[in-house]
């Protein structure tokens, strides 16, 4: 079955983001070839597909087009259980933290959150309901670009977390005893209790007046 205009569209994309997220982060000149290499093909299958020459595909790339410059999205996924919720010790910074991470190209932000449970947890959950979306402006996030947080809550059959990569220690937690979490989950972490025990309704979401908090 012949790929439609749109299937096509959506894998340039992802090879556009997997060759942009190789080059910001590997120092490896051969490593930063092969990425080249997959802009590369990126850019002249848009041009192939949209009959535009590559100088002018590139030309767009250069002046920021096809750079992400619209907020990111994030998603974290919350583990209950008897009351408490699964944090991670992140091994960046020692902080303890809400299972997530960015989004990939390709997929939903549900698929994001249960990929970021197992890989940094183990933990194959089910995405059963969202609980909020956090603007990092407001909820004091140390990222260096604009970042949507949007937290789901998760069901699983296997609660018991195991360390990775990204994870140093995995444990559960009340919130009377919190742990010292990274900056932006000190702030919604609370909130999340709140929610869950139905002090505020979900799904929360920042409202036009909070934006005088920045």
């Amino acid at each position: 079955m012949p790929l439609n205009q749109d299937a096509i569209y959506q894998a340039i994309d992802e090879l556009r983001a997997i060759s942009s997220l190789g080059l910001h982060y590997t120092s490896n000149e051969y490593d930063k070839e092969r990425y080249q290499r997959v802009l590369s093909i990126a850019l002249r299958l848009l041009a192939s597909l949209e009959e535009r020459s590559f100088d002018e595909v590139m030309g767009e790339f250069q002046e920021d087009n096809w750079l992400h410059i619209s907020p990111a999205a994030g998603a974290e996924a919350v583990i209950v259980k008897e009351g408490k919720i699964l944090l991670i010790k992140r091994s960046d910074n020692h902080l303890w933290a809400v299972p997530g991470g960015l989004a990939e190209v390709g997929e939903t932000l549900a698929e994001a959150a249960q990929r970021e449970l197992w890989e940094e947890t183990g933990i194959i959950g089910e995405i059963t309901k969202l609980l909020g979306i956090f603007d990092s402006r407001l909820w004091r996030s140390k990222t260096k670009a604009q970042l949507y947080h949007v937290i789901f809550l998760a069901e699983t059959a296997n609660s018991i977390p195991k360390t990775s990569k990204e994870a140093i220690e995995v444990a559960f937690f009340g919130a009377d005893n919190l742990p010292e979490l990274a900056p932006g989950h000190n702030m919604r972490v609370p909130l999340i209790f709140k929610i869950l025990g139905g002090e505020i309704l979900a799904p929360y979401f920042d409202s036009p007046t909070d934006k005088s908090n920045i």
